[in-house]
């Protein structure tokens, strides 16, 4: 099979395009041609790891050109004019309530749209529901096409779960990763078939925690969505107790200022660190042993469940959807009320002065992991496809 994935940008940090690079890797190991497609690209090299036969493409190359960019006389002038115009035009499609709208105007538009006219292969994937209405829109009815939805649908805003109700029945398939997900997606979309398929992790062949470590763990975009103006209070809280730990968030992000500024107001400096991108996140993960996740909602928490890979036990708020949906409160890890940060601290001292309830819970973590294999994940992704292809059904049936 030829597969297309279409990102926003695959050069960055998030987890869709984690997952989605694990995806291509098990894929093009099966076999099959495999190529990225990145709307934007700002750095030179990906930054997860890649199977050198997956190819990754960009549409727009924000290193060398700004929109318009052209040479060629004086028609190529007139385009470039018109093309710098649009760069400064609000989006025609993509809703203003969609969370990555700063990176959309009318000329990524109309990129994004000549791409998907003249695009080839067998099936095309998109990734997040800005490219999945463009891809609704434009591309050929003769691809399989599917889209990949990594948010719950209540936090999208209304103007976009309106978008998603009448462009998404356009798709063979809308792939979502709870089965919350799927029964929300499918009450929406009656006439459309929605799976659900979990993210995976990327290798189970990790090294243990280590649960005498005094260090808790944290990862993610420095958004407001990962929480983490949340979490240093509640760490505040802890060290009272507990002088001894330290906190390290990984992750880059706009936020970041005001996260150090924060650590400053509160006197956490010697406690907390922001630790910034690294490539060598599982060598982290099993230096420490508690994982928090702050977040304010999430889709599927896949840097928990790579924590849970290396048998870290978890505390996190229980936010629309992510951790209820992956472990259980007591078995797995410990979940508090959504932006309660008096219940995150207690939650945290309760772990981080119990060395024996750590390695419990991190032990259960280990076993739940297990459902995330690559091995157990990505045959749906193959099965999915190769039914797709041949049987065209997927505009009336229900998902698993």
């Amino acid at each position: 099979m030829r597969i297309r994935y279409l990102l926003l940008h695959a050069f960055g940090t998030g987890g869709t395009i984690r997952t989605v690079m694990n995806q291509a890797n098990s894929l093009v190991a099966a076999g099959h041609d495999i190529e990225i497609v990145s709307v934007l690209r700002h750095r030179d090299e990906v930054r997860f790891p890649l199977d050198p036969r997956v190819r990754v493409t960009a549409l727009i190359d924000e290193r060398t050109a700004e929109a318009g960019t052209r040479s060629g006389g004086w028609k190529a002038a007139l385009g470039a004019r018109r093309d710098a115009i649009l760069a400064r035009t609000r989006p025609e499609h993509v809703p203003a309530g969609e969370f990555g709208v700063r990176y959309f105007n009318r000329y990524v538009e109309k990129v994004v749209a000549g791409y998907l006219r003249e695009v080839t292969g067998d099936v095309l994937v998109s990734t997040r529901p800005a490219l999945n209405i463009l891809t609704a829109r434009y591309a050929p009815r003769g691809l399989v096409r599917v889209a990949q939805e990594h948010m719950n649908l209540s936090v999208h805003r209304a103007d976009v779960r309106k978008a998603i109700a009448e462009h998404y029945p356009q798709f063979d398939a809308v792939a979502v990763l709870t089965q919350r997900d799927r029964a929300e997606y499918a009450a929406l979309l009656p006439r459309t078939r929605v799976v659900r398929i979990p993210n995976a992790v990327h290798s189970l062949e990790q090294r243990p925690a280590d649960y005498d470590s005094k260090v808790v763990l944290a990862a993610g975009r420095l958004f407001p969505q990962k929480g983490f103006d949340l979490l240093l209070p509640a760490f505040r809280q802890v060290i009272e107790r507990h002088p001894d730990w330290q906190l390290r968030i990984f992750g880059v992000g706009e936020r970041k200022a005001e996260l150090r500024a924060l650590i400053e107001e509160l006197h956490l400096y010697n406690h907390v660190f922001l630790m910034g991108h690294t490539s060598h996140l599982d060598d982290e993960l099993a230096k420490a042993s508690v994982y928090v996740l702050s977040s304010r909602f999430e889709g599927l928490p896949m840097v928990m469940i790579e924590a849970m890979a290396h048998a870290l036990p978890v505390v996190g708020f229980d936010c629309p959807t992510g951790p209820s949906d992956v472990l259980t409160d007591g078995q797995e890890g410990i979940l508090v009320p959504a932006e309660d940060t008096e219940a995150l601290a207690g939650a945290l001292s309760r772990l981080m002065g119990d060395r024996e309830l750590r390695e419990k819970l991190g032990t259960a973590a280990l076993r739940t992991a297990q459902d995330y294999a690559p091995a157990e994940v990505h045959p749906q992704w193959e099965s999915l496809f190769s039914e797709l292809l041949t049987g065209r059904s997927g505009g009336s049936e229900r998902g698993r």
